[in-house]
């Protein structure tokens, strides 16, 4: 493998320029670069975005999914791109057993049958749980999952990014400040003019350090070069040559001016550099911030849609609960143990054959209590007391005395003293019946 032991150094300094200025913030050793209230909102508006959509999703998936090791297989089969199994519902598993109940029992006793009617009940409510799950998984829980894989891992990125970019900038005029103190004091100390004749030497020893072959250069080209004079301090006054000037550490004054000078603008250039691509980076990060609007409004259409898909799941079951009941309410051998005969449908008897005479709860016997079974369709509504009412369902009229319904129709409804409150009477042009409550949407 290639390694670029350039970059890797250039990279290595960096981080750890980075790691000096992190350390030295956190003790307060060092100015850190605010940034303004509307990014800070911003931030702490996504922050919050991202917290509250875990949650959500989180508690969803325990909402569609209460099986803590069923989660945990399908998040294993998501993870390896596989396809989650096939995977029967409650309510599927408790109509099998049901069947299988009534099979070995006897399909032909009271009880066999009400266990299969039962069973088929559970197995339509286990078909429209798995609709329900399926289409909350796809209308609500991806995106979800969608934003925190996606979205909020480009924003995470883009804020570390431009959390470096900071660290940068805050090096770099760290950087200048200090350089502009060593400017400031080397302007402070004072020139020492050296007022002996040239090549005057005041140490033998000093001499002999000296390259003999060494050849110093004239007054004037050494005026011309060092026109500052001796920098303090210096171990002994020679004219020498500027190498060996500097390397007895007798640098002249205008020297070190000129140096501190070309530090101050290698640090402002620095700065230049790192103070423009902060400034970009913090540009990228906030249009990626405000765009959590967008996210905002994309989680509010999908929420809509759960709660549209969860109104449709709980108005299936509604209806085929209430299907189950009324047939129920047909065997009345069933609820007292006998083997007698079904009793003939209404439609072949006469309009006083009663519907439920076995003990029953108040919402079965509010189906078809005694006393209205054979309600007679040439009542009369009451003077006071009719409203009109929108059908928000298709019902399908069970015996003669109810009234079938089209969803979206306008009819008329009045309740009669006695009745069940689970039920109106319903006229459509001449023709009359009960109707579900539940089925209608009241109008003033």
């Amino acid at each position: 493998m290639d390694f670029n032991m350039k970059k890797l150094a250039s990279d290595a300094g960096i981080f750890f320029t980075r790691a000096v200025q992190f350390t030295e913030e956190k003790f307060g050793q060092a100015e850190k670069t605010e940034l303004d209230a509307h990014f800070e909102n911003l931030l702490a508006r996504a922050d919050s975005t991202k917290n509250w959509t875990e949650k959500i999703l989180r508690q969803t998936e325990v909402l569609l999914q209460p099986n803590p090791s069923a989660r945990v297989e399908e998040f294993l089969y998501e993870k390896l791109d596989r396809k989650v199994p096939s995977r029967v519902t409650n309510g599927e598993l408790l109509a099998q057993y049901m069947a299988e109940a009534a099979s070995e029992l006897g399909p032909t006793t009271p009880y066999g049958k009400t266990l299969i009617k039962v069973a088929e009940a559970e197995k339509r409510l286990g078909a429209a749980e798995r609709d329900f799950i399926h289409t909350a998984s796809i209308n609500f829980l991806t995106p979800l999952r969608n934003f925190l894989e996606g979205d909020w891992k480009t924003i995470s990125k883009e804020r570390r990014l431009l959390q470096n970019r900071r660290l940068d900038l805050d090096a770099c005029k760290a950087r200048l400040k200090k350089a502009k103190a060593a400017e400031a004091k080397a302007t402070t100390v004072p020139d020492f003019q050296e007022t002996r004749p040239r090549n005057y030497i005041l140490s033998a020893s000093a001499s002999a350090t000296l390259d003999d072959t060494s050849c110093p250069p004239s007054w004037a080209e050494w005026k011309e070069e060092y026109p500052g004079g001796w920098r303090l301090p210096c171990f002994f006054l020679l004219p020498l040559n500027p190498s060996v000037t500097r390397a007895r550490g007798c640098l002249s004054l205008p020297k070190d001016r000129k140096l501190w000078n070309d530090e101050v603008d290698k640090a402002e250039q620095e700065l230049r550099v790192a103070q423009t691509e902060f400034d970009r980076q913090a540009e990228v990060t906030r249009l990626l911030l405000e765009g959590i609007s967008s996210t905002h409004v994309n989680h509010l259409r999908c929420l809509h849609e759960f709660v549209e898909s969860q109104t449709t799941y709980y108005a299936q079951c509604y209806r085929h609960m209430l299907d189950l009941q009324k047939q129920l309410g047909r065997f009345p051998g069933t609820f007292v143990g006998t083997t007698e005969p079904v009793s003939p449908p209404l439609s072949s008897t006469s309009p006083t054959t009663a519907v439920a005479t076995m003990p029953v709860g108040p919402s079965v016997a509010g189906l078809a209590p005694p006393g209205e079974a054979a309600l007679r369709l040439e009542v009369t509504p009451p003077a006071s007391g009719t409203r009109k009412a929108r059908v928000l369902y298709d019902y399908e009229a069970a015996d003669s005395s109810e009234l079938a319904l089209l969803a979206d129709e306008l009819i008329t409804v009045y309740s009669l003293p006695g009745m069940d409150p689970d039920w109106l009477i319903g006229e459509r042009g001449n023709k009359k019946g009960k109707v579900p409550v539940t089925y209608l949407e009241l109008l003033s």
